[in-house]
């Protein structure tokens, strides 16, 4: 088992009364793929925002172990981290390659550097030709790419992937694969979160199934079946989530700014003219 990375201890997270994590214990250590497995509402979003530091949680406490041994709160050891949301988030006016520098210049990184190390991967993703080309027309499966890169130009230890292959063609889907797997023998630490059981089973070597906010497994594809007497991974996880799914709050999908806005948009719609009051951040 190779040295700790980073240690989730007795997190919970909640929306006002939404609970969208309850009480999840885990680590994660140097050189592992691990899958976050579970249905839309889960916490497996919830979760990877609390590894990066966009959330705090409500309860416990998320820390990063540095390779002396110290611990870090997450927030301070944001440069070690690389993060691909779901939506990507590019600039549609700047280049692959602009969006690319813009990040790795805000994480200290020189253009150099950054550039040297993305030609590099470019060639794995099959994206090189494109780097100097407008995001404004890419698709879906180009825009993953970019994303992907960015995120890897200040080579970071720990890369968190929010559903990376979620509507990419078959063949852009197996690039992104390949390059998971070649950053693990690099010895990153990769957090996937997928939909896609046979993706899983494929690409982690962990797989921890995340159902109502709650951790119900976590181990190796093969203990899960071994453990639920199944035969296959899709079987094991049926097994582990029989009761009813939750549905996903806006308080979840939205932050406090967005949430409120909508609210004030909604009501402005009908005719209504409603008060400005402040908002907690808390909230």
């Amino acid at each position: 088992m190779g040295a700790p990375l980073l240690s989730v201890r007795g997190v919970s997270k909640s929306f006002g009364e939404v609970h969208a994590l309850q009480e999840v214990s885990l680590e994660f250590t140097r050189g592992d793929v691990v899958g976050l497995v579970g249905s839309n509402g889960a916490g497996k979003t919830t979760l990877l925002r609390l590894l990066c530091g966009l959330y705090r949680p409500t309860v416990g406490e998320v820390v990063h172990h540095a390779t002396d041994g110290s611990e870090h709160a997450v927030d301070s050891v944001r440069q070690n981290l690389g993060v691909v949301p779901e939506s990507t988030g590019l600039y549609h006016r700047l280049t692959a390659w602009e969006n690319i520098r813009y990040h790795s210049r805000l994480s200290g990184v020189s253009d150099s550097h950054a550039w040297n190390r993305t030609v590099r991967l470019a060639r794995a993703l099959d994206i090189e030709d494109a780097l100097h080309r407008s995001t404004r027309g890419f698709s879906k499966g180009m825009r993953q790419k970019t994303a992907l890169l960015r995120a890897l130009a200040h080579d970071p230890d720990l890369l968190l992937l929010d559903e990376p292959t979620a509507g990419l063609d078959v063949t852009s889907a197996r690039k992104v694969r390949g390059l998971v797997r070649m950053l693990q023998q690099e010895g990153r630490t990769v957090i996937y979160s997928t939909h896609h059981l046979a993706e899983a089973e494929q690409v982690c070597d962990r797989i921890i199934v995340i159902h109502n906010g709650t951790v119900r497994a976590d181990g190796s594809p093969s203990s899960l079946m071994l453990d639920t007497g199944t035969d296959s991974l899709e079987e094991a996880y049926v097994a582990l989530t029989l009761d009813a799914s939750r549905e996903v709050s806006d308080a979840e999908t939205y932050g406090w700014f967005q949430r409120r806005w909508i609210t004030l948009l909604s009501r402005f719609s009908t005719g209504e003219r409603p008060e400005i009051e402040e908002v907690s951040e808390d909230e």
